[in-house]
């Protein structure tokens, strides 16, 4: 059975508002930490049947950057929820809903 592991690094300031952020991955050849502005954590607890949580952004992170990565995990989260589940009605929708944020927040599709 193969096994990775993921660790994140988080530098506080005095009022323990991010620094920065790194992240690195025992699959990642390179085996380097890599920098990163934000990151969003989210398990499923099954005994207390909810999601336990964790978001940290550092102080550098940008708004407009703020808005592509909700955009963007709300992408993926449709993804994730239609390759778990079956269901791209609900998915379709979700995905209508991406548009309508990228638009309210003006984000734009990169290619």
């Amino acid at each position: 059975m193969k096994k990775a592991e993921i660790k994140l690094a988080i530098e506080l300031d005095d009022q323990n508002i991010p620094e920065t952020i790194t992240w690195e991955s025992t699959d990642n050849e390179k085996k380097e930490a890599v920098p990163a502005k934000a990151f969003m954590l989210a398990i499923w607890d099954h005994n207390y049947q909810n999601t336990l949580k964790i978001d940290l952004w550092t102080k550098e992170m940008p708004v407009d950057e703020m808005k592509r990565f909700f955009y963007e995990t709300l992408m993926t989260m449709g993804d994730t929820f239609q390759r778990a589940t079956g269901e791209t009605a609900i998915v379709e929708d979700l995905r209508d809903y991406c548009a309508h944020f990228a638009e309210k927040m003006e984000v734009t599709k990169q290619s």
